[in-house]
């Protein structure tokens, strides 16, 4: 059976634009990859009527509905308490609820509970008690007239704990299938023309299914397969990663992998390689990306944030005659960056970013969005010449940055660069 969900966001900050709804986002990816259809997003202020108005709609259009926010012990924490008399629900007092909220506040935050939190140990008659680890609000979902509601803390991180630890296998458990997704990740095509390559397969597709997201600076493809058992689903999508590889070629960078840079860690840790980084127009920010994987100590060596010229010639030794010739954005300097890179950190290869990422062009009258990469290696020194276009400044350093992701994954691989 197919299942459909909405999502009721509850705060009044929400609506004042005083914080964005992250929670909204998350829960609707995680119900994504459980093949459960979201068809509306709602959000509504701390205010039991409209509250009520919006499970009145909700109930009426979805079997799923997942609220989040409003299970605190303030005066304005109202959700629990709505939802249970708009679906004849009896709240009944959980004693042991009490005391490990009590517990938390006593081991975690050491001090003493606050009475109003009992309110907190409130929950419906009939029904799943979700527990809270990393906060005070446990959570909770029943059925009632076909309709399954669940309702889940407000803050993220109490959210996204118990939405994986509790809410997706109760969501699971809804269904006999067992649904399996698979995340083909590209780089070096837009969304558009990606998903012109493949519309006339997609649009045939049913079982399994494949979709198209745009990540920031490149394209995710999401295949989804649902059968009797999960080794079935993942026979199902053999076929479909194989189309897609045999219609993008080398733009298909990985599979189930976060981004190129983890992609570019594991083809290191392979190959029993060391990278090291130059930036100029990125500010760092190619070896933050890299930092940020665990493990990562492993195959990155470090970096050279010159964003001055003169750092550039004076710590990466970028000669003078380079600099005063042709420029700090050039193909040259490039170079030059990532041969100095390798040179001072001992690294086997060495990448650099250098460019205009705006808002104007740099001090020589170079456009922008000319963007160079330079790749040093045993083999001799490369370098990719990039026109990023007149975009924003933020636009141009995130796409540099996988650019250069992009040049070290292609060499490690044994493509062009």
């Amino acid at each position: 059976m197919s299942h459909t969900a909405e999502i009721i966001a509850v705060g009044t900050e929400l609506l004042l634009g005083n914080i964005s709804n992250t929670n909204a986002q998350a829960i609707s990816q995680s119900l994504s990859a459980l093949g459960i259809n979201v068809f509306w997003h709602t959000v509504v202020g701390d205010n039991p009527q409209r509250l009520k108005e919006a499970l009145d709609i909700a109930r009426r259009r979805a079997d799923i509905i997942i609220t989040t926010g409003g299970l605190g012990p303030t005066y304005d924490d109202l959700t629990k308490q709505t939802i249970c008399e708009a679906f004849g629900q009896k709240l009944v007092f959980h004693p042991e609820i009490l005391e490990d909220i009590r517990t938390f506040y006593e081991t975690s935050l050491h001090v003493p509970m606050p009475e109003n939190n009992t309110q907190q140990a409130e929950l419906p008659e009939r029904g799943v008690i979700f527990d809270n680890p990393v906060g005070t609000a446990p959570g909770c979902a029943f059925e009632s007239g076909g309709v399954h509601v669940l309702m889940l803390p407000g803050p993220p991180h109490e959210m996204s704990t118990m939405l994986r630890r509790c809410a997706e296998p109760y969501l699971r458990s809804l269904s006999h299938e067992v649904i399996v997704s698979r995340d083909i990740m590209t780089f070096g095509m837009g969304e558009s023309s990606v998903e012109e390559l493949l519309r006339n397969q997609m649009t045939h597709m049913t079982n399994p299914t494949l979709a198209t997201y745009a990540k920031p600076f490149e394209v995710r493809l999401r295949a989804t397969a649902k059968a009797p058992t999960e080794e079935e689903a993942r026979a199902m999508l053999d076929p479909v990663e194989k189309m897609v590889r045999d219609t993008l070629g080398d733009l298909v960078y990985g599979v189930d992998v976060t981004g190129l840079p983890e992609a570019c860690l594991e083809l290191l840790r392979a190959r029993g390689l060391t990278l090291a980084t130059a930036e100029s127009c990125t500010g760092g920010m190619a070896a933050q990306r890299i930092t940020a994987i665990p493990g990562a100590s492993r195959v990155y060596r470090g970096g050279v944030v010159s964003y001055w010229t003169s750092v550039k010639g004076d710590v990466l030794q970028v000669p003078r005659e380079i600099l005063d010739t042709y420029g700090p954005v050039s193909e040259p300097c490039a170079r030059a960056m990532a041969e100095g890179a390798r040179r001072i950190t001992g690294a086997d290869i060495a990448v650099s970013v250098t460019g205009a990422a705006g808002p104007d062009p740099d001090e020589r009258g170079v456009p922008v969005g000319i963007v160079y990469i330079g790749l040093a290696a045993p083999e001799g020194t490369f370098c990719r010449s990039l026109d990023l276009g007149r975009r924003r400044r933020d636009r141009i350093q995130g796409l540099a940055a996988n650019h250069a992701f992009d040049v070290v994954r292609r060499y490690l691989s044994g493509l062009s660069i």
